[in-house]
């Protein structure tokens, strides 16, 4: 039964075979019989996508079909010529194609050539040809104003209580394009961040500061090699305003009280993918020098900032590490972090800031913030520790924008 099922694919392909070649003979390219009978080479080895489980008798069927007509037609016509009547280049254009309409005035029907419309393309009465301004800086501004729900531990650097308060966020990055200079690396970073609460417990004010921070970053590279640069950094951070124990006129912080400057050398390395949704920086400098400053030692005490008693700056050299990564999880979705360690080889300072914001509309979107941070420096708590910890919730309107110039 196999063998009578077998012979009639054979019969019926042969058919197939003896109708196509009842064809008259056309010549349209030199080609040689053995180049009809070879078929693709197959490397397992190199297979770039996975096998599927399919059945391809019927490819196989139509490909060999196609082989014994091309070999038969290309065999004819190289051992018989005369036997070929057309040749592809000699043939005569297709025949026009015409239409019929018609002509109810006249009472008869008329032929034409159907008219084929070319798309024209107006050109503008006036082309600007000045030349194209070139942005060296890029600048992004972010200001946004939250209403918070905060946490903070007692022994936080800076003072302050679990709040419900306003929140004000400032940013400025000023960059240097690096698609006009991409061997070079400078990106600049101004922010200012305020948090004004009402003040319950204090019977001496009616408002408390638990959020104030100015801080600058500046990062300068040149290219060493892909996406790492030999780069210098600098980070100044300090508060603007008083800040106090509650119920007391003991004072916590003050301007540039503390201050604290930061200035390392080293290598950076600098990514950003294509659709610019991740963005991610690492900077080491082993070789890093650190000041702290107390402006104020007549009504602050130095030594809870890390500063020797009656001295208002303490120096030291050592090493430090930042990352960071901004990453747009989704439209709505954004989650910024920052990773900082710096050691003088006596005591170890970090700081891990998350940042994660849920857009509602545009200006309108929810935002969390947790900030924990390790301060060898500092006094010793017997809760927390050397560890610090703030979490913020907050909720409100956020406005940004750029420019270049």
């Amino acid at each position: 039964m196999m063998l009578l099922c077998a012979a009639a694919g054979a019969m019926a392909q042969s058919n197939r075979t003896r109708v196509k070649l009842l064809m008259p003979l056309v010549f349209d390219k030199q080609k040689v019989v053995n180049d009809t009978l070879k078929s693709p080479s197959i490397h397992p080895e190199k297979k770039s996508t996975p096998d599927l489980d399919y059945d391809r008798f019927w490819l196989d069927d139509v490909l060999s079909d196609r082989e014994r007509v091309d070999h038969e037609r290309y065999r004819t016509i190289l051992k018989s010529p005369e036997v070929v009547p057309y040749n592809s280049q000699n043939m005569r254009e297709a025949p026009k194609e015409y239409v019929v309409k018609a002509n109810p005035s006249k009472n008869y029907l008329e032929i034409e050539t159907p008219k084929v419309e070319e798309e024209t393309m107006e050109m503008p009465t006036f082309i600007d040809r000045r030349p194209e301004k070139r942005h060296n800086w890029l600048h992004t501004f972010g200001i946004s104003t939250h209403f918070t729900q905060a946490f903070i531990s007692d022994n936080w650097y800076q003072g302050g209580e679990n709040n419900v308060n306003v929140l004000g966020d400032f940013q400025w990055n000023f960059n240097l394009n690096q698609k006009l200079h991409p061997k070079y690396l400078f990106d600049n970073t101004l922010r200012y961040k305020v948090g004004v609460m009402s003040s319950q417990s204090d019977t001496l004010r009616k408002y408390a500061i638990n959020e104030d921070i100015l801080q600058f970053n500046s990062m300068f590279g040149y290219k060493a090699i892909k996406n790492w640069y030999y780069s210098t950094s600098l980070q100044f951070k300090t508060q603007m305003f008083n800040t106090y124990k509650a119920n007391t006129n003991t004072m916590k912080a003050s301007l540039l009280s503390p201050a604290e400057l930061n200035i390392g050398v080293g290598m950076t390395y600098n990514y950003k993918d294509q659709e610019g949704i991740k963005t991610f920086s690492l900077s080491l400098a082993p070789l890093s020098y650190n000041m702290k400053y107390c402006r104020d030692i007549d009504n602050l005490d130095p030594v809870s900032f890390g500063i020797d008693a009656g001295h208002h700056f303490a120096h030291s050299f050592g090493s430090k590490m930042e990352a960071r990564l901004n990453w747009s999880i989704s439209p709505n979705i954004s989650w910024s972090s920052r990773f900082y360690v710096y050691s003088n080889y006596e005591y170890v300072q970090g700081d891990w800031e998350n940042t994660v914001d849920f857009s509602i509309t545009r200006h309108l979107s929810t935002r969390i913030f947790v900030h924990l941070r390790y301060d060898k420096s500092r006094p010793y708590n017997d809760t927390w520790k050397y560890w610090q910890l703030k979490e913020i919730l907050s909720f409100g309107l956020t406005y940004r924008f750029s420019t270049a110039n």
